[in-house]
């Protein structure tokens, strides 16, 4: 059993969860998932499942898509509504007109720092499980990328916002910020990822009723890149993680490698005429490629 799914996870899950019900469902294993969405958010999760593991790092997983609903008016300890409030504050009177005139300052490549409850890991801890245990320590910041925001809708001190941003970053951390900008406090209340990369939510299936035949082949998984159809004896080569040349090579960058039937074996380097596999399919699991 080969291949990507597109989950839609539900509310009050973990996205390790996620992972340990397609486990059981499936049975096997080998399933990970390509970014992690918090119990408070549903949406697109991302899972590879058997080998195709191996292959996350080249699917097309990036911009991020989401839809934020955030409260304007208090601050709390988790950057969420399922956290402790902190202050405070009171909401401009034109909230929406506010909200957009800061926009431009959370856009391109911005410094953020992470909440404190979170899985980021300090000399192997979690964030999250330093903060439970009243130990302050403060993230370090990280650079992300914020393609675009939209306000879709403003009611009250809430606002909708859609945002499209690099791998990395937290929403629940740009929401403190915007409250934080506007004097008044906020909070990530709701979380949507409709988007990952080429994946959208639209195509995904729900956790309940998700099934093998709903397994995203590799070759159609992977981003368009050219595909070098290698014989019988150059996949065993590759097997055995063997360079292999060619004449007439694609330009340098990462190409597909299939076997004689068409079926992804491997993701490799082209570099001058040479083909440097990265990552293979072992043998003993390739008549299962879905």
């Amino acid at each position: 059993m080969l291949g990507v799914l597109l989950i839609d996870k539900p509310l009050g899950v973990s996205s390790h969860d996620v992972v340990n019900q397609v486990r059981r469902r499936f049975g096997t294993r080998r399933v990970g998932h390509a970014g992690t969405l918090d119990p408070l958010a549903t949406g697109l999760l991302v899972i590879a499942v058997g080998s195709a593991t191996r292959f996350l790092q080249y699917l097309p997983l990036e911009p991020k898509g989401y839809v934020a609903s955030i409260q304007f008016g208090s601050a709390t300890t988790t950057y969420d509504r399922e956290g402790e409030e902190t202050f405070t504050g009171p909401v401009p009177e034109n909230l929406a007109e506010s909200l957009a005139g800061i926009l431009p300052e959370f856009s391109g490549l911005i410094d953020q720092i992470p909440p404190a409850f979170s899985a980021i890991k300090v000399n192997g801890q979690p964030l999250y499980r330093l903060a439970r245990a009243g130990i302050a320590v403060t993230p370090e910041s990280r650079r992300v990328h914020i393609g675009r925001t939209e306000i879709i809708a403003v009611e009250g001190t809430h606002a909708t916002v859609r945002i499209e941003c690099s791998g990395g970053t937290y929403i629940r951390s740009l929401a403190h910020d915007f409250g934080q900008r506007l004097g008044c406090g906020a909070h990530l209340s709701g979380l949507v990822r409709d988007r990952v990369g080429r994946f959208h939510l639209e195509d995904a299936k729900a956790l309940d009723v998700v099934t093998p035949q709903d397994l995203i082949r590799l070759d159609e998984a992977l981003p368009p890149m050219p595909v070098v159809v290698l014989t019988a004896d150059q996949v065993i080569d590759v097997r055995h993680g063997r360079p292999l040349g060619i004449a007439n090579p694609p330009e340098p960058g990462m190409v597909a490698l299939a076997d004689p039937q068409g079926r992804i074996v491997s993701v490799a380097k082209v570099v001058g005429s040479i083909l440097h596999p990265e990552c293979v399919i072992p043998a003993e699991v390739a008549d299962a490629h879905v």
